[in-house]
């Protein structure tokens, strides 16, 4: 397995772009502001999506994606939820770094972790120390445990956490 860094993206509100972990700066459609969170919505240059949605939800340590699949390319899949630490770190300007840990939130049916192993290869390299892996698996756990009270219903769990999540 490859170990990676914690990956970092850049999301300017200002001037509507999100600067991708690998430095890639892409055109953002919208951003929308909110008490617990931001929105942004953008086209994607990618083979197997077109476009996506994103809320990075500090409070909850997630990033919740609905990508946008080409039709030969359709995953069974609601939800894509990042773990990690999202905010503004300067007027106007957010910051996202993944913690590793991922879920797939399948509406209705279940809500499954990926990625241990990521976590658990960046922390023996180093790249994450144990606090950050220990905060990074009482996150998904917490959204697990959420979500799944609410009938994997993602978006039933942030409604009732007062935080009423709109897509496109």
């Amino acid at each position: 397995m490859h170990v990676h860094r914690p990956k970092v993206e850049y999301f300017d509100i200002a001037e509507l772009t999100n600067t991708d972990p690998k430095g890639f700066i892409r055109a953002v459609e919208r951003y929308h502001l909110e008490p617990w969170g931001l929105y942004m919505a953008r086209t994607a240059d990618h083979p197997q999506f077109h476009y996506l949605e994103s809320w990075l939800l500090p409070s909850l340590g997630i990033r919740a994606t609905v990508f946008h699949f080409h039709p030969a390319h359709m995953r069974d899949q609601d939800y894509y939820l990042d773990i990690g630490e999202f905010g503004e770190f300067e007027p106007k300007r957010w910051r996202s770094v993944d913690h590793y840990l991922d879920l797939v939130v399948r509406t209705g049916r279940e809500t499954q972790l990926l990625d241990v192993d990521e976590l658990l290869a960046a922390h023996t390299a180093g790249l994450i120390d144990a606090a950050g892996a220990e905060q990074a698996v009482a996150t998904a756990t917490r959204a697990i445990d959420g979500i799944a009270a609410h009938g994997h219903d993602f978006l039933a769990w942030t409604a009732s956490l007062d935080m009423p999540l709109t897509w496109m």
